[in-house]
């Protein structure tokens, strides 16, 4: 598994960070995706990376000691997977928010054109633009 973490301080308390990400449609948008579709816990995201278009689905899901956690139901991957967590800082009018990405990629639909250090690139910058997103908004 390939893995892709950004932890960022944001100036607001974790309850106001969780009603930001609890924006579903805005939250996932803000990564700089070229289409989101929410439809319930589905998310459609297609992006154009390099040479190829990844498109995904993806599906809310619960995973342990993680606020937010999005998985792969079809697309590129052979697995991938993102938790959002949040944890206050001292005295609680700060969080720090960690994004993790973890993914396999099925290497005879992806080989030549993605491998795992342009996903990572791609990833790091969506994850930071949340980040960011998530700055501006809680």
């Amino acid at each position: 598994m390939n893995e892709v973490t950004e932890t960022r301080r944001v100036a607001a308390p974790p309850e106001s960070v969780r009603d930001a990400m609890a924006d579903v449609e805005a939250f996932v948008e803000s990564a700089g995706f070229d289409h989101v579709e929410v439809d319930g816990e589905t998310i459609r995201v297609a992006n154009q990376v390099g040479l190829a278009e990844i498109e995904l689905e993806l599906v809310a899901v619960e995973r342990e000691g993680a606020d937010v956690a999005h998985e792969q139901r079809e697309g590129i991957f052979e697995a991938m997977w993102t938790t959002y967590t949040v944890e206050p800082r001292a005295g609680g009018d700060e969080s720090d928010v960690t994004a993790h990405t973890e993914f396999a990629l099925d290497v005879p639909l992806v080989g030549d054109v993605l491998d795992a250090t342009v996903i990572q690139r791609q990833r790091r910058k969506e994850l930071n633009a949340q980040l960011d997103w998530l700055e501006a908004e809680a």
